[in-house]
């Protein structure tokens, strides 16, 4: 975790993209002496940032290293609170264990958890999750919604839109979204979502929400097992992407239509959420945990419930399930 000036370093230079920032200038703003602050260029470039200074000009950063900690998270971004607090580490079992931690610990709301590489990273039914350094995003997210419990599935929902549109945002990639927490690319897997809480019966005191992102592997990097269902944005995109700049624009994304949620509801979450799914209107099976369902994907509810109408015209809703396109 970073110190209150080195943030308040970075947030400056990302307030002034591309600016010449004088020693003065910084010193006045941070409150610390103009030594202090040439320590700190210092050591933000020996993490890997590339910076210029230029004789009565100043400092201006050039470029930042491919990395995930606070400092490339946090140059450029573009949030309030969503990512300003964020807990690095090079390699965890998985950073849900930390996230769970950190919130009983009183993180704020909307601090992040990433981490280069998960050794142990779990999915929706505890499958595991492929999380191989340097290639993806592998991130928690804490939210402290004033919600009944039973409202917190949307919440997932609302991830899933964050995701799809920060990625687009990012990259010019459109992905699709597969019922309940899978986000797609050409038919292949992408992007795992999985919601917990930290609840009473009546009462939330966190949402932690995982995700993962495949961002620059590619085909030889997928065990043998996952190189037919799942890719990853560079072996779309063809070139190899810049992940803390989406992983600002998800943040970006998230913390906006999260504040629109909160002020008006579940209705633009779930109309923005049918637009990018890739079921809705299509014959699917739904295998749940009491049986296997066929039938025409009509839409979701409030509540985030899949609607299936089976071929006798029943429509049932479906909690939990893995879902298939026929």
């Amino acid at each position: 975790m970073q110190s209150t000036i080195r943030k308040q370093l970075l947030k400056l230079f990302s307030d002034h993209d591309g600016e010449f920032l004088s020693g003065q200038m910084l010193s006045e703003a941070l409150g610390c002496s103009r030594t202090a602050i040439w320590k700190h260029i210092e050591d933000l470039r020996k993490d890997g940032f590339e910076l210029e200074a230029v004789q009565r000009k100043g400092y201006r950063i050039l470029s930042k290293p491919d990395r995930l900690s606070g400092n490339e998270i946090q140059l450029g971004l573009k949030t309030n609170t969503f990512g300003r607090f964020v807990h690095y580490e090079e390699s965890v079992p998985s950073t849900r264990t930390i996230a769970h931690k950190l919130s009983y610990e009183g993180a704020p709301e909307g601090a992040i958890v990433v981490a280069e590489e998960q050794v142990a990273g779990r999915g929706r039914l505890d499958r595991s999750w492929f999380s191989p350094k340097y290639s993806g995003i592998w991130f928690h997210i804490i939210l402290r919604p004033n919600i009944p419990p039973q409202q917190a599935p949307q919440l997932t929902l609302l991830a899933a839109v964050s995701v799809v549109r920060g990625i687009k945002a990012a990259t010019g990639i459109q992905c699709e979204i597969k019922w309940p927490n899978d986000i797609l690319l050409n038919g292949k897997k992408l992007v795992g979502i999985l919601t917990e809480l930290q609840a009473e019966t009546d009462q939330i005191h966190a949402v932690i929400i995982g995700i993962g992102i495949n961002v620059n592997q590619q085909p030889e990097h997928f065990p043998d097992d996952l190189k037919k269902t799942a890719t990853s944005l560079a072996i779309e995109k063809g070139t190899k992407l810049n992940r803390s700049e989406i992983l600002q624009a998800i943040l970006k994304e998230m913390e906006n239509l999260y504040s629109d949620y909160l002020e008006n509801g579940f209705q633009v979450v779930k109309l923005l959420w049918e637009s990018h799914a890739v079921s809705i209107g299509k014959q699917i099976t739904a295998r749940t945990f009491n049986g296997t369902l066929t039938g025409k994907a009509l839409g979701i509810t409030d509540d985030g419930v899949l609607l299936l109408q089976d071929h006798h015209g029943k429509i049932h809703h479906i909690y939990s399930a893995d879902i298939e396109i026929i």
